[in-house]
């Protein structure tokens, strides 16, 4: 099994509506995700696949998140931007842009450099 590894950095602001603490307020983070992707094969050139595919594939989905107030993304309209949920949300994104022999191991979601949250299938 292959494993490949990106890493991409984003600035947003959120806050966790119904939690009893600091969190609650508007706050900011300069998050770190990382997605991990697997494979059993390389391809002709001997490739998961071309890192610029997956730097780009994930730059597109968190142009989205750059710079915005989460809570006031569609995606967040139902449940807290959580380092959780922030996670599962670029997983299911990043997913629907995959062909079928490359799979998602992980997406993981820094908030900050001591504190981040994983979703794995």
């Amino acid at each position: 099994m292959y494993e490949l590894v990106v890493e991409k950095t984003f600035a947003g602001a959120h806050n966790l509506r119904g939690y009893d603490g600091d969190c609650e307020k508007l706050h900011g983070h300069n998050w770190k995700v990382e997605v991990t992707l697997k494979s059993e094969k390389l391809d002709g050139l001997g490739m998961v696949v071309d890192f610029k595919i997956v730097k780009k594939t994930l730059e597109e989905i968190l142009s989205r998140f750059d710079h915005s107030y989460l809570n006031e993304l569609e995606e967040f309209n139902q449940k807290n931007p959580t380092t959780e949920n922030v996670s599962k949300i670029i997983y299911d994104n990043f997913s629907e842009k995959l062909p079928p022999e490359i799979f998602i191991a992980k997406v993981k979601t820094w908030e900050s450099e001591n504190c981040a949250a994983s979703y794995f299938v």
